[in-house]
């Protein structure tokens, strides 16, 4: 055993001197932290001294670092991974079926006029349709060519043609609006007049009105 020699108390430091250098290297301490720590880690510089040693920027980036990668890996939790897409094989578009073709309507009459006297035939039509036709007489006789809308308009009035003394007359009739197209004639002569009416096209009734 070694027998150590017991300090003298005068040699001691007292508890005034205790207190002094736990409070200087508190302070120490304190100054580090605000002039170095804090600018270096994490970009707080208080003082300015960080910024004249160049610790702040150091932090600075430190710390931006550290925010980029926690949002990084908050983003790579939150997001869910990405399907792969699949390739769809377009199906052609069905062909449309042709729209069927409505057959034309045909009539025929025959008239026979006696001195004075009149007739009218017409074809109920849309607007658009079209109808051929002809028809001849034994005799001159005068015809109008006109249409009727399909609601009686007074004073209305809207011709395809006239003729006075004719015996013959073809061609096309197109309807101008939904009514009633057709013709009219007198015999104004003093012998019995036979005309045929042969017609052809679009329509939904043939009539005739007098």
């Amino acid at each position: 055993m070694y027998n150590s020699k017991k300090p003298n108390k005068s040699d001691l430091p007292s508890s005034a001197q205790l207190l002094r250098s736990t409070a200087l290297a508190l302070l120490v301490a304190c100054t580090l932290l605000i002039t170095t720590v804090l600018p270096g880690e994490y970009g707080i510089d208080p003082t300015g001294i960080g910024s004249f040693l160049g610790l702040t920027k150091m932090g600075q980036i430190k710390t931006e670092l550290a925010q980029e990668a926690a949002l990084a890996d908050l983003k790579a939790q939150k997001i869910p991974p990405v399907p792969q897409a699949v390739a769809v094989k377009k199906q052609p578009a069905p062909t449309p079926a042709p729209a069927p073709i409505a057959e034309a309507k045909t009539d025929e009459i025959t008239i026979r006029l006696k001195p004075g006297q009149a007739a009218e035939v017409k074809l109920l039509m849309e607007q658009d349709a079209t109808v051929s036709f002809v028809w001849q007489a034994d005799g001159p006789i005068n015809f109008d060519t006109h249409g009727d809308p399909t609601v009686p308009v007074k004073g209305f009035y809207h011709g395809y043609g006239k003729g006075r003394s004719v015996s013959e007359d073809k061609g096309v009739l197109k309807a101008a609006f939904d009514g009633s197209h057709g013709w009219f004639w007198r015999n104004r002569t003093e012998k019995t007049v036979t005309l045929t009416l042969r017609t052809k096209g679009s329509y939904s009734k043939f009539k005739r009105v007098v």
